[in-house]
């Protein structure tokens, strides 16, 4: 689809008329807002090119976000110039600009900040044929070149370019069909363009979980007949593509394309392993179903925007189900120690993945200890039961609160009510006991010149593991005075001695 656009005489043929061809057809009402609502950094650079006699064209997903409402501040461009003239063009006005030759044609990278407003900028050279040929050959190559160029696009979606000298819309793919109905499609064969790039299955993954669209019929038959071509992906090119699936706004929309297309049987195998058949002749609760709809609620849940280390701990919280689950004699089914088993093997999964140590051991740690709260349930704990629950959780405990409320997804609403009454109680109980102990500090009762002085000892590691012992004692019975504080300090000296 492209707007209307007046045709300059033949013998004064521009660059802008072979970058921005016209038909006389009546532009779009949805082509012109999406013009009208670019930031005005577009109209900047536009005019530095039409200054210097070039054309300039946005395309990819800038594009598609104009025609959703809302450009962006990544925004990518074509134009007729070659790449030293558009280095030329951006010298002084942009920052960190970089020009790549790696590809065909180059591109210059440059960062510009517009009030309190920074954008990334890309501009493709794409230079006009010779001026020799007819005009109308030079409009003709320079179309083909430029529908070349959106071919090599991910999805047709992507693989559009908007005038914006003249308004336009390039769109040699059925693109804008394709973003009225929600659809991934990619330009060229589903199978050419996994075989050229096997990374292309889990951008498609992280385009259904962040825009909630679905991918053709054809799409996803090819995904899972080629599925074994990701393990090609270098591992931290996978991590980035899950890490963006996961900080999307549905991730379990594409998690499921995932494990539907068997893509997740090469790179997140624990799960589609949940999606075991269930004893109990299927009363037992689909943990798959659970799992994604637990990842659902911990996102509810969330105060300060996606946290990756909840959300992976939510994804992950089950996974050692499988492999200890038993059949009682009476049918009865038991996964004793699931959570220990699968904190090793989210700590496995993520180590393959390359994903850094601190958010390994934050996710390992909420397996681990997500399904201690039950205990709570089934008994209310003591004081030092609740302190060590709290000193287990450590800086985790505000992210352990929101998994265990996510892990209610019984259709029982009497029990779903007792469960959350329940919750509310132990965090009541911890508040106070914060409160408490706040007041009367978490110091032991003994200082270290008081445990040497005791204990006849000079500093050293002795006097550490002493101080340590004091200080869980604390923990444990809470404050003591000084002869009780002493005599426990001696009766452990005891107990190493023996």
């Amino acid at each position: 689809m492209r707007g209307r656009e007046e045709k300059p005489p033949a013998t004064a043929s521009s660059p802008q008329e072979t970058a921005e061809a016209a038909l006389d057809e009546p532009v779009d009402p949805r082509v012109e807002a999406a013009r009208a609502g670019l930031p005005p950094v577009v109209d900047d650079l536009l005019h530095r090119f039409t200054t210097g006699g070039f054309g300039l064209l946005l395309v990819g997903g800038a594009v598609r976000h104009a025609l959703m409402g809302s450009a962006g501040h990544e925004l990518d461009f074509v134009t007729d110039s070659d790449i030293q003239q558009v280095r030329q063009i951006v010298h002084g006005w942009g920052d960190e600009v970089r020009v790549h030759r790696g590809g065909t044609p180059g591109v210059v990278s440059l960062r510009k900040q517009l009030g309190a407003d920074s954008y990334t900028i890309r501009i493709s050279a794409c230079p006009t044929p010779s001026r020799n040929r007819p005009s109308g050959s030079r409009r003709a190559e320079h179309e083909r070149a430029l529908e070349a160029y959106l071919r090599r696009s991910d999805f047709t979606i992507d693989a559009m370019a908007l005038g914006l000298s003249h308004v336009t819309l390039t769109d040699p793919f059925g693109g804008l069909r394709d973003l009225e109905r929600r659809l991934l499609r990619t330009p060229r064969a589903p199978t050419a363009s996994i075989a050229h790039d096997p990374l292309l299955m889990l951008r498609v993954v992280r385009g259904a979980a962040r825009l909630g669209f679905e991918p053709v019929s054809e799409l996803k038959d090819a995904m899972r007949t080629m599925a074994r071509r990701v393990t090609e992906v270098p591992a931290e090119h996978v991590r980035e593509e899950l890490t963006a699936t996961m900080l999307a706004a549905r991730p379990s929309t594409g998690l499921r394309l995932l494990v539907d297309t068997r893509l997740a049987e090469h790179v997140l195998p624990e799960l589609p392993a949940l999606r075991f058949e269930s004893a109990e002749h299927h009363r037992h609760k689909d943990i798959y179903e659970h799992t994604l709809k637990v990842l659902d609620q911990a996102i509810a849940l969330e105060t300060e925007g996606p946290d990756l280390t909840l959300r992976w701990a939510a994804l992950l919280h089950d996974i050692g189900m499988p492999r200890t689950r038993r059949t009682g004699p009476n049918g009865h089914v038991s996964f004793h120690h699931h959570e220990v088993v699968g904190g090793k093997m989210a700590r496995k999964r993520l180590r393959v993945l390359a994903y850094p140590k601190q958010l390994i051991e934050d996710v390992v740690r909420l397996v681990e200890l997500h399904a201690r709260f039950h205990g709570y349930v089934d008994g209310p704990w003591t004081d030092p039961a609740v302190r060590r629950y709290v000193r287990d959780a450590g800086p985790l405990l505000d992210r352990l609160h929101q998994l265990t409320r996510a892990d209610c997804t019984t259709r029982d609403q009497r029990k779903a009510n007792v469960l959350a009454r329940a919750y509310d109680s132990l965090e009541e109980r911890i508040e106070h006991l914060a409160v408490e102990d706040e007041r009367q500090s978490a110091r032991p009762d003994l200082n270290g010149h008081q445990i040497m002085e005791i204990l006849g000892i000079r500093p050293g590691s002795e006097l550490g593991r002493a101080y340590e012992y004091m200080r869980d004692l604390r923990i444990e019975k809470g404050p003591m005075n000084f002869e009780k504080a002493r005599d426990a300090l001696l009766e452990w000296r005891a107990r190493r001695d023996r």
